[in-house]
């Protein structure tokens, strides 16, 4: 059986998601430096695993001798925009000062924010049920699924609750460009649990929503203002104006970690721009002019009104 993540007396292992859906590898972390290149490299993404395996990092660090300061320089410079990695980091922080360190203590709080995870998944999957009972067809874009948390997903969570109760439903998953999560990743998982799904070009969205009779949209988020603006992967905020546009609900699904109180609206939130070679290229080949420029903002910022309901492990409001 696959997992996104294990950790195992001082090594993180992770599911190595630039691999898929070709091979099946993992990658074995055993310094804190392998941990953070598997963050900033996408060996591992998704907001919650991130988050989960930022909390293994510290252990690994502290394994290695080195000291708080460090540890948490090194992983807060991996990924800017996803809150859970500096909510993990701070929790381990607190445990690190009130211990002075103890391995043992920094093993269980990382354990506790990993079960915490799993569990927050579920729970946000038995609250969207009742709002995705009866929609048959669901439209998502990137992967907010078991591979970016600790296991069972956000958005796909809420797509498992209802598969667990009988409720048959299509997924029409958006490729994702240019990294691909909703053709690699999104429908690798899904198949694995037997739902059915379509994988659409990005651009096809509009095309789909009025021609397939698209019934909801759901998403994940990596960080939600204290007004609900959410930055998601590039291509949400398209999606939620073009939701709004066919009268179709907009529904974000994340753990209450997710959402950052500290910031009031969306233009606050930090926008991690990627190597453009992730747009000119492919595959290591390159497929545009060369010369020509490229821009890769690898989040984009949904503003609230076009959001109908944010999901969460405690409930779902609207924003």
């Amino acid at each position: 059986m696959w997992f996104t993540l294990k950790y195992d007396k001082g090594t993180l292992i992770l599911l190595d998601q630039r691999k898929l859906p070709q091979r099946e590898i993992y990658v074995k972390c055993r310094k804190l430096s392998e941990v953070a290149k598997a963050i900033k490299e996408m060996v591992v993404r998704g907001a919650p695993a991130i988050g989960v395996s930022a909390a293994y990092g510290v252990v690994i660090g502290a394994l290695e001798g080195k000291g708080l300061n460090f540890i948490l320089k090194t992983l807060k410079s991996t990924r800017p925009t996803a809150v859970n990695l500096f909510w993990a980091l701070e929790r381990m922080k607190n445990v690190w000062e009130k211990t002075d360190g103890s391995i043992e203590e920094l093993e269980i709080e990382a354990r506790k924010i990993e079960e915490e995870d799993l569990n927050a998944c579920k729970n946000i999957g038995k609250f969207g049920f009742e709002l995705l009972k009866d929609k048959k067809r669901i439209m998502t874009i990137c992967n907010a699924g078991a591979l970016a948390t600790s296991g069972y997903g956000t958005a796909l969570g809420v797509i498992r609750a209802c598969k667990e109760k009988g409720i048959r439903q299509e997924v029409f998953a958006l490729e994702t460009r240019p990294f691909l999560q909703g053709a690699r990743l999104t429908a690798w998982e899904l198949s694995k649990d037997k739902i059915s799904t379509t994988i659409l070009c990005d651009g096809m969205a509009g095309w789909a929503m009025k021609n397939l009779k698209i019934e909801a949209v759901i998403t994940g988020a990596d960080r939600i203002a204290k007004n609900g603006d959410t930055a998601n992967k590039i291509g949400t905020y398209s999606l939620a104006v073009l939701a709004k546009h066919h009268n179709i609900p907009f529904y974000v699904a994340a753990p209450w970690s997710t959402i950052d109180l500290n910031i009031s609206k969306g233009d606050e939130i930090p926008i991690e721009e990627r190597d453009v070679k992730e747009v000119l290229f492919f595959q290591g080949k390159r497929i545009t002019p060369s010369g020509v420029l490229a821009r890769n903002p690898a989040f984009d910022v949904t503003p609230y009104y076009l959001i109908t309901k944010i999901i969460t492990d405690r409930g779902y409001y609207e924003p």
